[in-house]
């Protein structure tokens, strides 16, 4: 009986430390606010008026995801991630569209070993640009400036699919990156392809980051016209036209869409309780096309530069004043040859505890010689200047 008992009491501390030695974590986002937007075309495009609604992943998408990591002892762990996006005001699926609607974990997807030298992920994920983005106003502001630069220049995180990422571990404050996505195309081996390389260093108030990235252009369709990097002949219809310029507009910052270089550099200092931080990018397109005057956005430029000035200014440990001022002036083939986007954002970012914060913020988009794309929620101002004024809530689990 003893020896029964004591038997039973090795397998159970057997399985206790198996246990221990594997984890997995379930986590999440629910992010939602309403927002105001003025002068918004309206659906049958004949005049303008103010627009009212409830948006989703306002400051950060909403999302649900599991990682994990088992210790595979002498030091070396396997580790996975997936990760999908919602729209938690109607239940839908985060970016389901033509191109990604089969797309279960869209957001993040990888498997991989980390160790003391560092870690090594496969799958669809992020480029670095993603991790510096901690420095600018994308932390604070999130998805709110993404239409003045950050959504083309990958701050907002752009995933890269069939990719391998290499990220050391943390060097005397130093981390670095690289990436390589597969173009996966038979005799082609460029066709597709993607690659990226990064930095950040960390020290006390001091942030400092860089990062480019470049993709090829993929799989030729039938229809070349409609294909970024192929200009429409210049007898090419009315639809024609608009049907290349909705495709470049959709794929500019998608890895293995068109002939993309971006770079980003970014720094950030903690003074006291402000945080101030500047960034600048450019961004290139192998864009042959001449969109017209109507479709001359930030996607259909062939070079963007953009630049950013911000802060963040803490009152007290709960409430946090943000500003930042985004101002990007792209070149085009054709059309007026350049344009200007200026946004103004200014917000407050109060937390009722580690896990759950209320935020507001007002914003203004100002235009010259492009379209204004809007603040938030795919609204497009009408003239020169919109202003959007949103307010909501952030949970996280």
């Amino acid at each position: 009986m003893k020896k029964s008992l004591l038997a039973l009491a090795v397998l159970g501390a057997f399985a206790g430390a198996a246990q221990a030695q594997s984890s997995v974590t379930i986590y999440g986002i629910v992010d939602t606010g309403i927002a105001y937007s003025s002068k918004v075309v309206n659906a049958a495009g004949t005049g303008t008026g103010s627009k009212f609604g409830l948006n989703s992943g306002v400051v950060q998408g909403s999302r649900i995801g599991f990682k994990g990591v088992e210790d595979l002892g002498g030091g070396l762990s396997a580790v996975f991630q997936l990760e999908t996006g919602f729209t938690n005001d109607d239940g839908g699926l985060q970016g389901a569209d033509a191109v990604t609607s089969s797309n279960l974990f869209r957001r993040k997807s990888v498997v991989g070993l980390a160790g003391g030298f560092g870690t090594v992920l496969l799958g669809r994920q992020t480029d670095f640009a993603d991790t510096i983005s901690a420095y600018t106003a994308v932390n604070d502001f999130g998805g709110v400036v993404s239409n003045s630069g950050s959504g083309l220049n990958r701050l907002q995180g752009v995933r890269t699919n069939n990719s391998i990422s290499y990220t050391t571990n943390n060097l005397s404050g130093f981390t670095g990156n690289l990436i390589y996505g597969f173009g996966e195309q038979a005799g082609k081996t460029s066709a597709g392809q993607a690659y990226g390389i990064g930095g950040k260093y960390d020290n006390g108030p001091l942030g400092l980051g860089i990062n480019y990235y470049q993709s090829k252009i993929g799989t030729t369709p039938s229809d070349t016209s409609l294909i970024q990097g192929v200009a429409p002949s210049a007898s090419a219809s009315a639809s024609t036209l608009a049907t290349y310029n909705a495709t470049t507009a959709a794929n500019a910052a998608n890895a293995g869409s068109t002939a993309l270089k971006s770079l980003n550099v970014v720094a950030s200092y903690q003074f006291g309780p402000a945080r101030v931080y500047a960034n600048y990018s450019r961004v290139k397109q192998d864009l042959k096309g001449t969109p017209t005057v109507a479709t001359a956005t930030l996607a259909n430029a062939q070079k963007v530069d953009t630049y950013e000035i911000g802060t963040a200014y803490s009152l007290s440990p709960s409430l946090k004043l943000l500003a930042a001022v985004d101002h990007s002036r792209a070149t085009f083939n054709g059309v007026n040859g350049k344009g200007k986007l200026t946004q103004i954002s200014l917000g407050a970012d109060y937390w009722l505890s580690k896990r759950t914060d209320l935020y507001a913020f007002v914003s203004n988009m100002r235009a010259t010689d492009i379209q204004n794309p809007g603040v938030i929620g795919g609204a497009t101002g009408s003239d020169a200047s919109q202003t959007a004024v949103i307010t909501g809530i952030r949970h996280k689990f």
